[in-house]
């Protein structure tokens, strides 16, 4: 994915030991990249994941049909729900 100049304006440093800059450089030369380019890769992976696994809620299938059945099949709401909602809509309503 080419980048623009434009794109590359912001800078990130970090302090890292020697032993893991020769790792790092080593890993980027296993795919041929610069060292930069491995670990801006890298980065945009675990960024990736990492928001997929916080954002991205996974149920077994036996969740899935029971919220897709409520869903579909909502229960009646009790006494207690209606009077609240009773309560709210007479505190908030417009007019």
């Amino acid at each position: 994915m080419p980048q623009t100049h434009a794109a590359r304006a912001a800078r990130l440093e970090a302090r890292i030991s020697p032993d893991l800059k020769r790792r790092l450089e080593y890993a980027a030369s296993l795919r041929g990249a610069t060292l930069t380019e491995f670990v801006v890769q890298s980065a945009q992976k675990a960024a990736a994941r990492t928001t997929r696994e916080n954002e991205v809620l996974a149920l077994s299938e036996r969740s899935r049909v029971a919220f897709a059945e409520l869903l579909l099949n909502p229960p009646r709401p009790k006494r207690k729900a209606m009077a609240a909602a009773r309560r709210y809509k007479s505190a908030f309503a417009k007019g």
